[in-house]
């Protein structure tokens, strides 16, 4: 399995609206953006066609003049893929993350008995 691209922030955000909507023009995905946060259409249209460089996303059709993107990865994949490269960036090590995560209240103690579940199962 080849691992998913690397993305920018901006780029997550628009693969998230995808993911969510399915598919969709350029416009459908710039309304889908917060007012005080969103960017041109143009600004929009250029990060989708960097994600269909990318393989990210592929256009499905084109009605009139725009064309409908759709996420051609999931999103499972490309979470994997950020958690990856965090864990590089922490040297491998899970530890420093969750402890963060533990400390930061993000960590429940449901969140660990799915986890030590998924050990077991994986055992």
């Amino acid at each position: 399995m080849t691992k998913a691209p690397r993305l920018t922030r901006l780029e997550l955000q628009l693969m998230d609206i995808l993911w969510a909507l399915g598919r969709g023009a350029v416009r459908e995905v710039q309304e889908a953006i917060p007012e005080k946060k969103r960017p041109a259409y143009t600004t929009v249209q250029t990060i989708l066609n960097r994600l269909e460089e990318k393989g990210v996303v592929r256009k499905v059709r084109k009605i009139g003049n725009a064309w409908i993107f759709e996420p051609a990865v999931n999103r499972k994949r490309t979470h994997e893929r950020l958690i990856d490269d965090l864990l590089d960036l922490l040297g491998g090590s899970a530890t420093p993350l969750v402890s963060h995560l533990v400390e930061s209240g993000k960590l429940t103690l449901d969140d660990i008995k799915e986890i030590e579940e998924q050990l077991r199962e994986k055992e």
